[in-house]
């Protein structure tokens, strides 16, 4: 039993390196160790004290071993039949966005309904380290921003910075602040690889050169450089066009960026600009056209839109358990092209007319769930930037094939070896094949039946898993939460709330 468990721990380190985008070589330089030690330790051939393991969770943020209280698990008794009514809350990645949107302000930021996340709290960790005062208002997460009048670099909280995948955003604000300064950042992103290189050559014409080592980013400011052409960006990420519209933003000139994402939280962002004095054309579009100002300084409040993802994790909730739910407030033209897809597979749905989201733009609707025959697509499942199929709602289609007649293909191009977390559902009862790091073949109908897994480290496989949970007969145990708590606030007792009997524990 022993190397067992060894080799189980072995597997969720591993696991939990790659998904923050380390190598063996890196993990051993956090820990000042060997790349062998590490090597040694994700085959289950080393001893670990309890000291070791703690250190390799805080590297990894991952919830291996806890000291103290320990990790959170989640048991949940099935099947369930849900029923009831239940609202959207703010969208996440639109959150976290303006968090970062919020330096580009000398007045005091005000937003509304804040998803109060763990990616969030790290967030206002590292704001509050610059000498930014954040505070909660009251239970309906409005926040109140308020920036110092200079940014505090030099005490910046590096734990918690390196706890965010979301630092990066720090450049596009900050590249107008300073003429020089270092931000750290999660390992794994060596200038070069893919989830860095289009930040850089989107702020290039703004002056920002970035060198990135030590687990630093050193960012250095021309200021005679300016934009002379239109950026286009080499890929139409979420995250790289919010960075280039935030150095935007203080450009005193026209900015044209192409190839820009239209996602959710890019046009929250946008609206956000346009209520600090920023003019933006196009926003909706992929081409964006920005006339930025010198300075702004100015008290704004601002509401971001409902969560698309948290609606489709909602819907498949519906979906698996055949259940009849009304979800209140769903970003609809965020979500129409999974609906449709839906809808070919036999889903059966009400919905509202359209009304306005608090931001005066996104469209909103109720949707009405009705228990389903549903039969696999014809053709397969791939997401696409917006206006396609959203990427982060694509894993929840394992689940819904699952219940579906027939073979479905699901075709996960943009993320490395995400795809493998969605045959942990084979463990329930499903039948998953992995064809390559990319795609899986799902046959269903399944007969879901109960199982204790260990949470992946990727939030939306692990979302998946836990509403496949909701179906399954009898009792399933999901260990080590700690990565849905990082994108969605009290999710089991909400879902609670619908009929589900899903208890939250800890080991003694």
């Amino acid at each position: 039993m022993e190397t067992d468990y060894k080799g189980r721990i072995g597997n969720l380190i591993r696991d939990a390196r790659k998904h923050r985008g380390l190598t063996q070589h890196q993990l051993a330089e956090l820990l000042a160790t060997s790349q062998s030690a590490i090597n040694r330790i994700e085959k289950g051939h080393q001893n670990l004290s309890l000291e070791m393991l703690a250190r390799i969770g805080a590297a990894l943020d991952s919830e291996i071993v806890a000291l103290g209280a320990g990790p959170t698990h989640l048991r949940v008794n099935g099947p369930t039949t849900l029923s009831g009514s239940i609202e959207v809350k703010t969208s996440k990645n639109a959150g976290v966005a303006l968090l970062c949107a919020s330096l580009l302000n000398r007045g005091r930021t005000t937003l509304r309904k804040v998803a109060r996340i763990e990616e969030v709290n790290r967030l206002l960790e590292v704001l509050s380290s610059l000498g930014v005062q954040t505070r909660w208002l009251n239970e309906q997460n409005d926040l109140e921003i308020i920036p110092p009048a200079e940014l505090d670099l030099a005490n910046i909280d590096e734990a918690a910075a390196r706890r965010t995948r979301s630092v990066i955003m720090f450049l596009g604000p900050l590249l107008h602040l300073n003429e020089s300064f270092d931000l750290p950042y999660a390992g794994g992103c060596n200038l070069g690889t893919r989830t860095v290189e289009p930040h850089m050559s989107a702020l290039r014409p703004f002056g920002l050169d970035v060198k990135a080592t030590d687990g630093m980013y050193h960012a250095q400011v021309n200021r005679a450089v300016e934009p002379e052409r239109p950026i286009v960006l080499t890929e139409r990420g979420d995250t790289v066009t919010e960075n280039a519209l935030m150095a935007a933003a203080l450009h005193p000139g026209t900015t044209v960026i192409r190839n820009a994402s239209s996602n959710y939280m890019v046009q929250d962002l946008c609206f956000y600009l346009r209520k600090l004095g920023v003019t933006i054309e196009g926003v909706g579009s992929t081409t964006l056209r920005v006339t930025g100002l010198e300075r702004i300084d100015v008290d704004v409040d601002y509401s971001p839109s409902e969560d698309p993802i948290e609606a489709m994790s909602l819907l498949t909730a519906a979906i698996v358990t055949r259940s009849s739910i009304t979800i209140t407030r769903v970003p609809i033209e965020f979500l129409e092209i999974e609906l449709a897809t839906l809808e070919e597979m036999g889903f059966g749905y009400s919905r509202t007319d359209e009304y306005v989201a608090a931001n005066g733009a996104t469209r909103l609707v109720d949707i009405t769930t009705h228990a389903s025959d549903l039969t696999a697509p014809l053709d397969k499942i791939h997401p696409m930037p917006f206006p396609g199929l959203n990427i982060d709602n694509l894993p929840f289609f394992a689940a819904i094939a699952a219940v579906a007649d027939g073979q479905t293909l699901l075709h996960d191009w943009v993320y490395e070896n995400r795809a493998i977390y969605l045959t942990e559902l084979n463990k329930l009862g499903a039948q998953v094949k992995l064809l390559d790091p990319h795609r899986v073949l799902v046959e269903g109908p399944t007969h879901w039946s109960g199982a204790e897994i260990v949470c992946p480290p990727a939030l939306r496989p692990a979302v998946v898993i836990l509403l496949a949970m909701l179906a399954s007969k009898g009792t399933s145990v999901l260990r080590s939460t700690y990565v849905i708590h990082r994108g969605y606030e009290d999710l089991a007792e909400r879902l609670n709330l619908l009929g589900a009997n899903i208890e939250t524990f800890r080991d003694i």
